[in-house]
């Protein structure tokens, strides 16, 4: 059973919740040694990830708020939606000192845990600050990075719009230049697609799947992505709701390779005018990039596998 550490900032865009489901529902189940939560408000996100725990009946996964918004990390306020929106009741916040994020983010690396990185990498970074040397040892799986330009047909966005390593650009330097990790980059990840086809089947998926249909149906009139990017891109279906980058990443460390490409790529990072911009260098630090990806048909594992639908299919047809 794969030994995972999740480090996410859970309760903003929906995918970090489609992630945590992933991993909570996945076949086999997953030794999940801990959740640790970044770019926090007080406590809230750190509520929100134990409240989906609880859900799920995994209130022994250990849990930890990691760095806050409110703690110089970031240039702006990491806000949070309307939560009589998001969640069917409200959820009390859950602060803890930063210390304790770093201490669980060890404990799981030398547990041997591979540590799944979907928000900003300034826990990382706080762990590799308190243990010099730490993240040159460690499985690391990183949602971010930006090697070439996305694919005709999908978004064409840029460097800049790397969330989880512009946001917090001087704790991803560190933390791209003392560790060797697999990055599944944006200009991959925005091939995927949450879609409003997907909804019925969540509903009928427990009150895991029904807080994410809920989720959704707000996350859709708050973004608009689908009319955004699903009638203007098309690669993407016209009915998406949110792009899946965090479930991804979650796959890709967890072995799914049904419908991905992996290379090996030595890496130089460097910041440009407060950008930070990761290229091909043969001097550089060895990485393993996701370089493609079947959206379509990692879409419908997501929904397969979040729904159960998976498990019932594995079942037919090995019976």
């Amino acid at each position: 059973m794969h030994k995972i550490h999740l480090d996410t900032d859970l309760g903003g865009d929906i995918d970090d919740l489609c992630a945590l489901a992933l991993l909570l529902r996945w076949p086999g189940g997953v030794d999940l040694t801990g959740v640790t939560v970044v770019g926090d408000t007080n406590g809230r996100r750190t509520g929100y990830t134990r409240y989906v725990l609880r859900l799920a009946g995994r209130e022994d996964v250990p849990v930890a708020a990691g760095a806050d918004t409110a703690s110089g990390y970031y240039p702006y306020e990491l806000g949070l939606p309307e939560e009589s929106r998001y969640w069917p009741e409200p959820v009390p916040a859950s602060p803890n000192p930063p210390e304790d994020a770093v201490r669980l983010l060890e404990h799981s690396i030398r547990q041997g845990a591979s540590i799944i990185a979907i928000g900003p990498y300034t826990n990382l970074y706080l762990l590799e600050q308190a243990h010099p040397g730490i993240l040159a040892d460690a499985n690391l799986f990183l949602m971010g990075g930006y090697f070439y330009p996305p694919r005709p047909g999908f978004p064409q966005w840029g460097n800049e719009m790397d969330f989880n390593i512009q946001v917090d650009v001087k704790s991803a330097r560190t933390v791209l230049e003392r560790s060797n990790p697999t990055l599944i980059p944006l200009s991959v990840t925005v091939e995927t697609a949450l879609r409003r086809a997907h909804l019925e089947d969540l509903r009928r998926a427990g009150a895991l799947g029904q807080l994410i249909a809920r989720q959704a149906e707000a996350f859709a009139v708050d973004e608009q992505i689908g009319r955004r990017f699903g009638d203007a891109c098309p690669g993407l279906p016209r009915d998406m709701i949110n792009f899946q980058h965090d479930p991804l990443a979650c796959a890709v460390a967890l072995g799914w390779d049904e419908g991905v490409e992996i290379e090996e790529l030595r890496v130089a990072v460097e910041e440009k005018d407060g950008v930070l911009v990761e290229r091909p260098d043969p001097a550089g630090r060895p990485m393993r990039v996701v370089t493609r990806v079947d959206g379509p048909r990692f879409d419908k594992f997501w929904l397969e596998v979040v729904s159960g639908e998976h498990s019932a299919i594995s079942g037919q047809r090995s019976a």
